[in-house]
């Protein structure tokens, strides 16, 4: 199979996705209105709640929920074979991300800004509403616990990425003042920060960065894991003007040009995929494919931690109504187009069958690794790239993803324990210094707690995909109860819904009968409570949806 071939039908496909289905979408189920005044505007405040150019909110919305996952997931999912991961990305990202990022923007922008744990207060009712904010505030506590590790180890293994990684903190900053202080136009600004930024991964290739072997007992990996925690905690406060935006507009910039690369690369290098549309001679231990290939591709296929974006983040920076197709769908599809490139890297970016099975020994193997491996070797036959050149620029890229992630999620997390605040009345909570001083203790306790120094969110990490996922089913129960409600179309949402929580709670009970044999009891009670969650929320989404079916019947006889 041609990797060039395969990289066109899923660009067309992802096309048709945008410019068709999305259009349907925003016209037929959401109903744009470009007169609705949207809540970046009636609570303008400068700090959360901004009015923003659409095309950097879309940076900061792409980059925020790509992160490492859709690169990680698809690298490791190809070891079933080309083509179930293929299928996956491209259909998933067109009928079921597009759609559920779409519609939690939507309807929080709907409802002042809410987010989605809070937003189900109106929908399904209090008790939904606490049982859904704990499955968040576990989601987004794996996530920057987990991401944090994935950056310091990148940061270890690529000295060479220090520079262009943290140099593009200072950049962001420059570009935000530039912007917002002195109103200069996106054009400049924008080619010379890309500019700076591919300037400062030579710089990096010539001026590798280590840190001390050891400091205060701690070694360089736990050192970067605390410093970056210690930088999400202060971005987390800033105005998302200051930080935020600029540096997710700028990296998704940067990255958009690191995946041209890519694609560019591959057409001319013109590599064939080594490995078998259906894999076979899989290594022992690793699980069929379904369910498990829809909860190791999340990310790049459907994620419910896009919808805590959508309705954290995005939605309180939202200009216009109408600007949510493209942030929302568009975003999901700029996550698309990344998932695949790491589908292409880890199946045609090495030279033989064989050398990948060195690589693939086993379930959970390639990843950000073969990403990396197969990406520079793509860059280096195809453009001529110096390979530790071409593997800077990927290591910076999945970083930067990271990174990025890792700042809006400390973020959301601290919405979410004031929004806690909010309805309990703890006045701790409800403040942004306090909030974040919670987020971040939780973060850290799970990082370095039992002695793990720094790695401890990898002990619930294989929880990750299926929480995940049925967060997307429970987020899009959520938009059909809304939908119904309206009396719109709500087959193009139960559709991905229904799928998703079957899926995912056979992924479930799967991992359950993993856990309990390998004796990981820790994993036995969350995965239980997590399951016990979904169920009670589900219910309670089924229940919203028959009441309003029953009163639209009723309504209708009189």
């Amino acid at each position: 199979m041609s990797a060039t071939l395969l990289i066109v039908i899923g660009l067309v496909c992802f096309a048709i996705g945008y410019f068709v289905y999305s259009k349907f979408v925003a016209e037929k189920i959401y109903a744009l209105d470009p007169n609705y005044v949207t809540p970046a505007h009636s609570m303008k405040d400068g700090i959360d709640y901004v009015p923003t150019n659409r095309f950097v909110l879309w940076g900061h919305h792409f980059t925020s929920v790509a992160g490492a996952a859709p690169i990680v997931g698809p690298a490791i999912a190809v070891i079933w074979g080309w083509a179930p991961a293929f299928a996956w990305v491209v259909l998933g990202t067109i009928f079921f991300a597009g759609v559920h990022d779409f519609g939690a923007l939507w309807a929080s922008v709907r409802n002042k800004g809410q987010s989605i744990g809070a937003l189900t207060a109106n929908v399904l009712g209090p008790r939904a509403r606490n049982v859904f904010m704990l499955v968040i505030f576990l989601l987004l506590l794996m996530v920057n616990a987990v991401f944090a590790v994935v950056i310091a180890g990148l940061l270890v293994r690529f000295p060479t990425s220090v520079i262009p990684i943290w140099g593009a903190i200072v950049v962001a900053l420059a570009i935000g003042q530039l912007i917002y202080r002195h109103h200069v136009g996106l054009l400049w600004p924008s080619v010379i920060g890309v500019v700076v930024l591919y300037a400062m991964i030579w710089l990096g290739q010539a001026v590798p960065i280590t840190l001390p072997d050891s400091v205060f007992g701690m070694n360089p990996t736990t050192q970067w894991i605390l410093l970056l925690f210690i930088y999400a905690g202060i971005a987390s406060l800033l105005p998302v003007w200051v930080l935020l935006q600029p540096r997710d507009y700028i990296n998704g910039l940067q990255l958009f040009v690191g995946l041209i690369l890519l694609y560019g690369a591959t057409v001319l290098a013109g590599p064939s995929i080594v490995i078998p549309a259906f894999n076979t001679d899989v290594p022992p231990g690793t699980p069929s494919f379904i369910p498990l290939l829809f909860v190791t591709i999340a990310c790049g296929a459907v994620s419910g931690f896009h919808g805590l974006v959508s309705s954290g983040t995005s939605s309180k920076q939202l200009n216009k109504e109408t600007d949510a197709r493209f942030v929302g769908y568009f975003g999901a599809v700029g996550e698309g187009m990344l998932a695949l490139a790491a589908i292409v890297c880890a199946t045609a970016g090495f030279a033989s069958l064989e050398a990948w099975k060195g690589v693939y020994t086993q379930f959970s193997a390639g990843g950000v690794n073969a990403f990396v491996e197969g990406g520079a070797n793509i860059l280096s036959n195809g453009i001529g790239l110096d390979v530790g050149i071409s593997a800077t620029i990927l290591t910076v890229m999945a970083a930067l993803f990271a990174g990025t992630t890792m700042d809006t999620g400390l973020r959301l997390q601290r919405y979410v324990v004031q929004e806690v605040g909010e309805i309990t009345g703890a006045a701790p909570l409800k403040s942004g210094m306090g909030a974040t001083f919670i987020a971040l203790a939780c973060c850290l306790a799970l990082a370095f707690g039992a002695g793990s120094g720094g790695a401890g969110g990898m002990l619930i990490w294989p929880l990750f995909g299926t929480t995940n996922q049925l967060l997307a089913g429970l987020t899009l129960s959520i938009i059909a109860v809304m939908l119904m409600r309206l009396r719109r179309p709500v087959i193009y949402v139960l559709i991905p819904l229904v799928f998703l929580l079957t899926m995912s709670i056979f992924a479930l009970f799967i991992q359950l009968g993993t856990f309990v044999s390998s004796g990981q009891w820790l994993l036995v009670t969350l995965n239980l409570a997590v399951l016990a969650a979904a169920m009670f929320v589900t219910f309670e989404a089924v229940m919203a949806m028959k009441r309003e079916r029953e009163a639209q019947a009723a309504q209708a006889a009189k």
